[in-house]
C-alpha cells in the first residue's frame, strides 16, 4: 500500500504543479510600433497623360505648279525657315519678267504724261490753252499715275509667286512625311496637304481630373486637411513609359471650365519644354502634380492598420502596455503608409506590425521603433486625387 500511496501523491503534486503553470500570466508580445508625430507632409497626385504638339502647322502651296524636289529629310526635326520643297520656277520666274516690262513700259507713259503737263502748265497760266486741254493733261499724268502704281503691284506679286515656289518651314518643329512625290501637280486648297509640321519645344501634356477628385479637393481643402499652392502653381513631373523621370518639369496653363459629360472628367493641360525632343506627340506618360501640401498628416505603416466587420482599426499601445483597438479613418497613401484623416492624435503609440497575432488588451512589449515619416519627404509616392 505504500508504494501506492506515494504514487498518488507525487501525481496530486504534479498536477498542482501544471495548475500552477497554465494558471501564470503570459509574457508581453514583442512588437514594433511608431509614436504618432502630426506633420506637414507633400501632397502629389498622379494621371495619365498624353503627349500634344503645341502647334501643329499644315504645309499647303500657296501657287499652283509641278513639285521639283522634296527638300528635307522626312521624318525629321527642320529649324524655322529650312526649305521643305520647291515647285517648278520658270513659269513664275517668266511671269515676273513679264510682269516687270509692263511696269517699264507704265513708268514710260508715266513720265511722259509728266513732261506734257509741265509743258502745259505755264500755257494754261498765260491763257494760252483752254481749261479743258489743261484738265485733260492732268487727267492722263494721274491714269499714267494708277498704271504705275499698278504695275508694280504686279511686279511684287510675280515676286511673291516666285518666292512661294520654295516652300520653308514657318517654325521649328518635326516634320511628317510627304503626301506627294516629285512631278505631282501641287494646287493651293483645302485637298492638298503637302505635309504637317509639329511644334515639340515646348509640348504640351494633357489629362484628365474626374470630378469626383475635384470635389473631394475641395472638401478636404475647407477642412484645411489639404493646402493648395499659391497662384495654383503646381509643379508637374513627367515619368516616361520606362519609370525615368523626365529632367524638366511642366506648369500648367490651361484648365477647362466645364466637365465633359462623356466622361465626367475635366481637361488639364501642362506645358514642357522639350529641348531634346524625349517626349513626341501621341506618347502616353505619368503626369505627376507636385505643390499642395497636407499639414498636420497623421500618418501610420500600411502594415499597422487592418479591415474588420466594423471598418478600419488599428491598435494603440495604452499607458498599461496593453494594445487597445481603435477604429480609424483613413484618406491616401504616402510612401508606404496611410493618412489617417480620424481615429487618432498626436502623440499616440501605434503597434506598426504583427497586428494579426494581437487581441484587443493584450499586454505588449515595444523592441523595436519604426520611423513616424519617410526618410525622404520630398520624394512622396503619388496619390490618385484631384485639385
Amino acid at each position: 500500500m505504500k508504494p501506492l500511496f506515494y504514487l498518488l501523491l507525487a501525481q496530486t503534486f504534479l498536477c498542482m504543479s501544471c495548475s500552477k503553470k497554465e494558471l501564470s500570466p503570459k509574457p508581453p508580445l514583442p512588437v514594433s510600433a511608431m509614436h504618432i508625430v502630426a506633420k506637414t507632409i507633400p501632397a502629389n497626385f498622379q494621371y495619365i497623360g498624353v503627349v500634344e504638339s503645341s502647334h501643329i502647322v499644315e504645309i499647303r502651296a500657296r501657287v499652283m505648279g509641278y513639285l521639283e524636289k522634296i527638300d528635307y529629310l522626312e521624318g525629321s526635326i527642320v529649324d524655322a525657315n529650312s526649305r521643305l520643297f520647291v515647285i517648278d520656277q520658270r513659269p513664275f520666274i517668266d511671269a515676273l519678267h513679264m510682269a516687270e516690262g509692263d511696269l517699264e513700259r507704265a513708268k514710260a507713259v508715266h513720265w511722259n504724261a509728266v513732261q506734257s503737263l509741265n509743258r502745259m502748265t505755264p500755257l494754261f497760266k498765260a491763257n494760252a490753252v483752254s481749261q479743258k486741254d489743261y484738265d485733260n493733261a492732268v487727267a492722263d499724268e494721274w491714269s499714267a499715275k494708277g498704271l504705275m502704281l499698278t504695275a508694280e503691284a504686279n511686279v511684287e506679286k510675280a515676286k511673291l509667286n516666285l518666292g512661294y515656289c520654295s516652300i520653308l518651314a514657318p517654325v521649328r518643329g518635326w516634320v511628317t512625311k510627304s503626301t506627294f512625290r516629285e512631278g505631282a501637280l501641287i494646287s493651293p486648297g483645302p485637298n492638298d496637304l503637302m505635309t504637317s509640321l509639329y511644334v515639340i519645344d515646348p509640348i504640351w501634356v494633357n489629362f484628365s481630373v474626374s470630378e469626383g477628385d475635384i470635389l473631394k479637393s475641395r472638401k478636404e481643402t475647407s477642412k484645411k486637411q489639404l493646402v493648395l499652392p499659391e497662384d495654383m502653381k503646381f509643379a508637374i513631373e513627367i515619368i516616361l513609359a520606362d519609370g525615368t523621370i523626365y529632367p524638366a518639369f511642366g506648369e500648367i496653363n490651361f484648365s477647362a471650365p466645364d466637365i465633359q459629360q462623356t466622361t465626367g472628367t475635366m481637361l488639364v493641360r501642362s506645358v514642357v519644354q522639350n529641348r531634346d525632343a524625349l517626349l513626341r506627340p501621341g506618347q502616353f506618360v505619368n503626369v505627376v502634380v507636385k505643390g499642395a501640401k497636407r499639414p498636420n498628416a497623421i500618418i501610420v505603416p500600411q502594415t499597422a492598420v487592418s479591415q474588420g466587420q466594423n471598418g478600419i482599426y488599428v491598435y494603440v499601445v495604452d499607458e498599461k502596455g496593453r494594445a487597445q483597438i481603435r477604429m480609424v479613418e483613413t484618406g491616401d497613401w504616402y510612401h508606404d503608409y496611410w493618412i489617417i484623416t480620424s481615429g487618432l492624435k498626436d502623440g499616440e503609440i501605434v503597434i506598426a506590425d504583427g497586428v494579426n497575432r494581437i487581441q484587443n488588451n493584450m499586454p505588449v512589449s515595444v523592441t523595436k521603433w519604426v520611423a513616424s515619416a519617410p526618410k525622404n519627404e520630398e520624394n512622396s509616392d503619388n496619390q490618385t486625387l484631384g485639385f
